[in-house]
C-alpha cells in the first residue's frame, strides 16, 4: 500500500506538469497559428485592395461605358464599378429569362417537356442553329431553353419570350428582386431598337442574380442547379475564359450587339470562387478591344486567387 501512495505521489506532478506543458505548447501553437492565419488575411485584404486599384483603372481608361462588378463568394469582398448604371442587355437577357422559364415550370404555368412550335417567324439572324430548322419541327422547353444558354440561340429566345410573353417577365424580373432589367423586345428586332424600345440590364442585377444561382436560393436548389448547368456548358469562349486555363470551370453568359460586349459569371478555382459581370458600350467599329478589356479584367482577377 505504501509503495502504491509513493508511485501516485511521483504520478500526480508529472501529469500536472505535462497538461501544464502541453497547454502552454497549445497556447503557443494556437498564438502562432492565429498569427499566420491573421497575417495571410490581412495580406489578401491588401492585395484585394491592389486588384481593385488595377481593376478601376483599367475601366477609367477604355474608351466606352463599362460597368463591373467582381464579388468573392467565400468572404463578400467586392469590387464595383457603376454598378448600377443601365446598358442595353443584349444575350445577358437570357439568364434573367432562364429563370423565368424555370419559375413558370416551377408553378405549373407550363411544362419543361411541352413541345414548341419553331414558326418561320420565330426565325432571327444571329447566334444559333434554329434560324436554319425547317418551321413545323417542335421543340421542348427545355431543349430551348438549352440552347438559348449554351449556343446563344436568338431563335430559341424568341420561342420563349412568345410562349411566357413580356408582362409574365418583366412581372418575374420584379419578383426575383432585378431593379434595372427589363424585356421590351423580341432579340434582333432591331427596328424596335431603332425607334428606342431596348432591353436594359445593369451589372449588379445580373450579379445578384447569378449569386441567387451559386447559392441555389434561385426559386429552389434544383432550379439553381439546372441554371447553374447550363451556365456551366456555355461555348463562347471569347471573353472572361479567354485567358485562363483551359480547364477552369466558368458558369457565364455573354451579350453582344453592335457597340455592345459584355461576359457575366461565375469563375470556380482551387483557392475560392467569384462572380465577375463586366458590362461595355463602345464606338470603335468591332467588339475586339471590348472582348480583350473583358479577358483582361478576368486576367486580373484570376491572378488574385492564384497568388493570395
Amino acid at each position: 500500500m505504501a509503495k502504491k501512495k509513493k508511485i501516485i505521489f511521483i504520478l500526480i506532478p508529472i501529469i500536472v506538469i505535462s497538461s501544464l506543458l502541453y497547454h502552454t505548447y497549445k497556447t503557443n501553437a494556437d498564438f502562432i497559428e492565429n498569427k499566420k492565419n491573421n497575417f495571410a488575411a490581412e495580406k489578401g485584404k491588401a492585395a484585394w485592395r491592389f486588384l481593385e486599384k488595377d481593376i478601376k483603372r483599367e475601366a477609367g481608361a477604355f474608351n466606352g461605358d463599362v460597368a463591373v462588378v467582381i464579388k468573392d463568394l467565400a468572404t463578400s469582398r467586392k469590387i464595383l464599378f457603376r454598378q448600377n448604371k443601365l446598358f442595353p442587355s443584349a444575350s445577358l437577357v437570357k439568364i434573367p429569362i432562364m429563370a423565368a422559364c424555370f419559375y413558370a415550370a416551377d408553378t405549373g404555368k407550363i411544362n419543361l417537356t411541352q413541345r414548341v412550335c419553331l414558326r418561320r417567324e420565330d426565325k432571327v439572324s444571329g447566334s444559333g442553329l434554329l434560324k436554319n430548322e425547317a418551321a413545323g419541327r417542335e421543340f421542348t422547353v427545355r431543349e430551348l431553353l438549352g440552347l438559348m444558354i449554351t449556343e446563344s440561340d436568338n431563335t430559341a429566345s424568341n420561342m420563349l419570350i412568345k410562349l411566357l410573353g413580356f408582362d409574365y417577365l418583366n412581372n418575374c424580373f420584379k419578383k426575383f428582386g432585378l431593379k434595372n432589367t427589363n424585356i421590351s423586345r423580341r432579340m434582333m428586332d432591331f427596328s424596335n431598337r431603332r425607334d428606342g424600345i431596348e432591353n436594359y440590364t445593369s451589372a449588379g442585377d445580373i450579379a445578384y442574380l447569378l449569386e441567387k444561382i451559386y447559392r441555389q436560393q434561385l426559386i429552389n436548389r434544383t432550379v439553381s442547379r439546372d441554371c447553374l448547368t447550363l451556365l456551366k456548358l456555355q461555348k463562347m469562349r471569347d471573353r472572361i475564359p479567354a485567358r485562363l486555363p483551359a480547364d477552369t470551370i466558368i458558369a457565364h453568359k455573354t451579350g453582344l450587339e453592335r457597340g455592345i460586349c459584355h461576359d457575366a459569371g461565375i469563375v470556380f478555382t482551387d483557392n475560392g470562387d467569384f462572380l465577375i459581370c463586366v458590362l461595355t458600350k463602345y464606338k470603335s467599329k468591332t467588339a475586339k478591344k471590348a472582348k480583350k478589356f473583358i479577358a483582361r479584367i478576368a486576367f486580373l482577377t484570376y491572378n488574385y486567387y492564384e497568388n493570395y
